[in-house]
């Protein structure tokens, strides 16, 4: 295990495992049946453009292919090594990456908390969307605060979406990452914006937060009802 963790730390393997990462994605999504929801998505937020998608952790894996030209997205990765063989792979599947994580309490300077939020905040200024966890390292599906302060100090609308294959392997880990699989069908569901005003105190945005995690939660369970052929016409 030892020797594993070693050989892991070196770029090339890095390198290697994000793009052979990337492909395999690929490989899925290509070889996949295709769904979007709602179908027009993109059109309905075109007014709202750039905006912040927000994602489960363990949830994210097929999250680059929610990407459309012309549009430009940038999704936060932790500093880790597993979160460089992730940059890499969503680099390769036309990502832009923003290095650091959410943590807790006066931990945020040490994992790059604070300058991953100005990273994020900035590219949002510069006209460019970004993706990021909504929940925080450790604590699965329960969103944190950083995302809706995002929103607030941005200005820019919260977007909640979700990926989903019908064939899939779900590891059991604390985020139950889940792999997709090819030969299946693939949906991603998008729910409604979520605004936060600029003058929002504690109570606001604790609703907002909890907003966050019931739309999460909603169109979770809609794209996989979709990927499942589960759900109703």
């Amino acid at each position: 295990m030892a020797s594993l963790r070693r050989f892991s730390r070196h770029p090339w393997a890095q390198k290697a495992t994000g793009v052979l990462a990337a492909e395999y994605l690929r490989f899925v999504r290509n070889t996949c049946s295709f769904t979007i929801d709602p179908p027009d998505i993109y059109e309905r937020a075109a007014a709202d453009i750039p905006v912040i998608a927000a994602m489960w952790h363990g949830q994210h894996f097929m999250m680059p292919f929610f990407r459309r030209d012309p549009f430009k997205v940038k999704v936060l990765i932790s500093r880790h090594r597993d979160g460089e063989i992730n940059a890499i792979a969503a680099e390769r599947l036309g990502v832009g990456t923003i290095r650091g994580s959410g943590a807790h309490g006066g931990d945020v300077a040490r994992k790059g908390g604070v300058a991953a939020f100005k990273g994020l905040f900035d590219a949002l200024e510069e006209g460019c969307n970004v993706a990021l966890t909504a929940d925080v390292p450790k604590v699965s599906r329960v969103a944190g605060l950083g995302i809706v302060q995002l929103a607030r100090f941005s200005g820019r609308p919260i977007y909640p979406v979700a990926p989903a294959t019908s064939r899939r392997v779900v590891l059991n880990n604390w985020d139950r990452s889940t792999i997709g699989l090819p030969f299946g069908r693939f949906a991603i569901a998008v729910g409604e914006p979520i605004r936060v005003a600029r003058d929002a105190g504690d109570a606001a945005l604790e609703e907002a937060r909890k907003l966050v995690e019931t739309r999460l939660n909603a169109v979770t369970e809609r794209a996989y009802a979709i990927a499942d052929g589960r759900a109703g016409a």
